[in-house]
C-alpha cells in the first residue's frame, strides 16, 4: 500500500489502514504523560489563579506566571472515575482518567509540550513541561535564538520572544490502542492542544504565531528527541513586544544536516511504563516522508476555495464574539456519550456558539500572508434539528457573513447514527451535529505528505474553539472520528468540491453521568 493510499484509507476506510488482528494490552499501556529522569527541575507555583478576567498587560512573564499559563494550557486539572460495564461478565470495572482542559482521544494524550524560555528569573534553555508534577525539566541550557530562527527559515524574530513552544507527538502513546489510525488522531490531538495554547495566550496578553513548516531533525535534535519515538509537529513563538512574524528571509537556504552539526547531541533518560513497545513502521514511514530537509522547501498555501453560491441563506443574530468566561468554559467542558438529552436550541445560542468559535480561530500562520482575510482552510458544516426558526437540515456556516447556507433540508440523525462505528453516542438526542470540513487532497501538491498532518492540526484547533464555545453556551460536545465519512460527504454534497469531513462533533444539552470527579485546582 502506498503512502497516498494509506492516508486515503485513514480518512475513508480505517480497516484497510490498520494492522490486522490488533489486540490492545491494557495492562501494558503507557502513561498519559512523559517523565524524565535525573535532570534539573524547576517546581511551578500551585497557587493558580481561578479567574482570568479582563485584558492582561503585555508584560514579560516570570516563572510564576509561566506556571499559571502552562497549567491552563496542558496541566492536569482533575481526576475522574467512572464505571465501565464488561460485556462478558455481570460486573463492571472502574476507569480512572487524569483530565486536562484540552481533550484527547481516549484520554491518552500523545502530545508533549516543550519550551525554549528566556525569563529574568530562570536560566535560559530548553525545558519540558512535566504535567504530572506541574514543573519544568531542564533539557538543554543556553541561548539558541539563531538556531531556532534558522530552523524556521528566518521567518520569525525569536530574539524578541520570551518563549517558543514546541508541540510534539509520541507515537506509542495512542498507537497501543488505535493502531495506525493513531496517525490521524495524533494530528487532531496536537491541533486541540495548539488551540488551547493560543486561546490561553490571549488571556495572558501574549502574541503568538503558528509554524507548521520547519526543519524537523534540527528541532528534534535541539530537544533531544528520539525520532523513532517522538517528533515535533508545530513551533509557536510567544512575545509581548513588537515582533517580526514574517521574518527577514534567509540569504541562502539552510539544510537540516548542516544545522544539526552546530549543536551537540544530548542523551536524555525517561521512564517508559510499557514493557513491550510494539513497532509502528507505517507511522515512521509517513513521518519520514513528511519531513522537511531544506528551508528552501517551505511553501505558502491558498486557503479555502470560493464558497458555493445560489443557495438559500439564513442570517444569524449578531452577538458579541468574545463575550464569555474562558476559565469557566475550560472547567465546564464535557464530552457526553449516551448522556445527551434533546432540547430546543435558540438561534441566539447557535449564533453565539458559531461566531465565538470562528472569531477566535483567527491566527498567524506560516502558510499564509499574515492575517490576509481569506476564508480558513477548514470550515464548519452542521446537521441541525430542533433549532428555533431554522428548518431541520444540513447547512454550511459562512463565518464572513455570519450566516447559514442551506444545502438540503431534512432530518439526518438516523443517517448519521448509522455511520457511527460504535454506538457510544445517541445522535437522536443531539440537536446540533457539527462537522469540520477540509481539503480532500490535503494540499498535497504544495505541502506533500506533510499537508495531511497540517490539515488535521488545523481541524483540531477549530475543534477546541467549538468545544470552549459550546461549554460557554452550557452545552456538551463530543468529538468523534469513528464515523463513515462517505455518509457525511454525501449529506453535504461534497463530492464535486474536493472537500471531505475531517471530524464530527455532536453538541447539545446533556445530563451528568454517574461518575466521581475531583478538581486539582488550588
Amino acid at each position: 500500500m502506498s503512502l497516498e493510499e494509506f492516508l486515503h484509507n485513514l480518512q475513508c476506510d480505517i480497516n484497510r489502514a490498520n494492522q490486522p488482528n490488533w489486540e490492545v494490552d491494557w495492562e501494558d499501556a503507557p502513561l498519559p504523560y512523559k517523565l524524565y529522569r535525573g535532570l534539573p527541575v524547576v517546581p511551578l507555583s500551585l497557587e493558580v489563579p481561578l479567574s482570568l478576567t479582563g485584558e492582561q498587560a503585555p508584560l514579560k512573564p516570570n516563572v510564576e506566571r509561566i506556571g499559571h499559563f502552562l497549567w491552563y494550557v496542558y496541566g492536569i486539572s482533575g481526576v475522574s472515575q467512572s464505571e465501565q460495564p464488561d460485556d462478558f461478565v455481570e460486573e463492571s470495572y472502574p476507569i480512572h482518567s487524569y483530565r486536562r482542559f484540552a481533550p484527547s482521544g481516549g484520554a491518552l494524550y500523545p502530545n508533549e509540550l516543550y519550551l525554549y524560555l528566556k525569563l529574568d528569573d530562570l536560566p535560559q534553555g530548553i525545558y519540558h513541561y512535566d504535567a504530572a508534577h506541574h514543573r519544568l525539566v531542564l533539557l538543554r541550557d543556553g541561548n539558541v535564538d539563531s538556531y531556532v530562527e534558522r530552523a524556521l527559515g528566518n521567518r520569525s524574530d525569536i530574539s524578541t520572544c520570551f518563549a517558543t513552544a514546541f508541540v510534539s507527538v509520541r507515537y506509542w502513546n495512542n498507537f497501543f490502542k488505535y493502531n495506525n489510525f493513531s496517525y490521524r488522531l495524533q494530528g487532531l490531538d496536537a491541533g486541540v492542544l495548539m488551540g488551547q495554547l493560543l486561546e490561553t495566550s490571549k488571556r495572558f496578553g501574549f502574541e503568538t504565531g503558528v509554524y507548521a513548516q520547519f526543519l524537523d531533525s534540527p528541532i528534534n535534535h535541539l530537544l533531544g528527541l528520539n525520532e523513532e519515538e517522538e517528533s515535533v509537529y508545530s513551533v509557536i513563538p510567544l512575545s509581548v513586544v513588537a515582533t517580526n512574524w514574517g521574518g527577514r528571509g534567509m540569504e541562502r537556504a539552510v539544510t537540516a544536516e548542516e544545522l544539526c552539526r552546530e549543536l551537540p547531541a544530548i542523551s536524555l533518560g525517561h521512564y517508559e511504563k510499557s514493557e513491550k513497545v510494539r513497532e509502528f513502521p507505517r507511522l515512521l514511514e509517513v513521518n519520514e516522508a513528511s519531513k522537511l530537509e531544506c528551508t528552501g522547501d517551505f511553501q505558502k498555501v491558498a486557503k479555502q476555495p470560493a464558497r458555493r453560491t445560489g443557495e438559500k441563506e439564513i442570517h444569524l443574530p449578531e452577538i458579541e464574539s468574545d463575550s464569555y468566561d474562558f476559565v469557566e468554559a475550560c472547567q465546564k467542558r464535557h464530552s457526553p456519550e449516551m448522556d445527551f438529552v434533546m432540547g430546543k436550541v435558540s438561534q441566539e445560542l447557535l449564533a453565539a456558539l458559531l461566531k465565538r468559535a470562528a472569531h477566535s480561530y483567527t491566527f498567524r500562520s506560516d502558510l499564509d500572508n499574515v492575517f490576509d482575510g481569506e476564508a480558513p482552510r477548514v470550515s464548519i458544516y452542521g446537521c441541525l434539528y430542533n433549532v428555533e426558526g431554522i428548518p431541520n437540515g444540513a447547512y454550511a456556516y459562512d463565518s464572513g457573513r455570519h450566516s447559514l447556507r442551506k444545502i438540503v433540508t431534512g432530518d439526518y440523525r438516523l443517517q448519521l447514527q448509522s455511520g457511527l462505528s460504535l454506538d457510544n453516542v445517541n445522535l437522536l438526542q443531539v440537536p446540533m451535529c457539527l462537522h469540520i470540513i477540509g481539503n480532500k487532497d490535503y494540499f498535497k501538491d504544495s505541502l506533500g505528505y506533510r499537508g495531511y498532518r497540517i490539515m488535521q492540526m488545523e481541524a483540531g484547533m477549530l475543534v477546541q474553539r467549538l468545544l470552549l464555545s459550546s461549554a460557554a453556551a452550557g452545552f456538551g460536545g463530543h468529538p468523534l472520528l469513528g464515523f463513515d465519512t462517505a455518509v457525511t460527504d454525501r449529506i453535504y454534497r461534497l463530492g464535486s468540491e474536493n472537500l471531505t469531513t475531517l471530524i464530527q462533533i455532536p453538541i447539545g444539552p446533556f445530563r451528568e453521568k454517574a461518575w466521581m470527579r475531583g478538581s486539582l485546582r488550588s
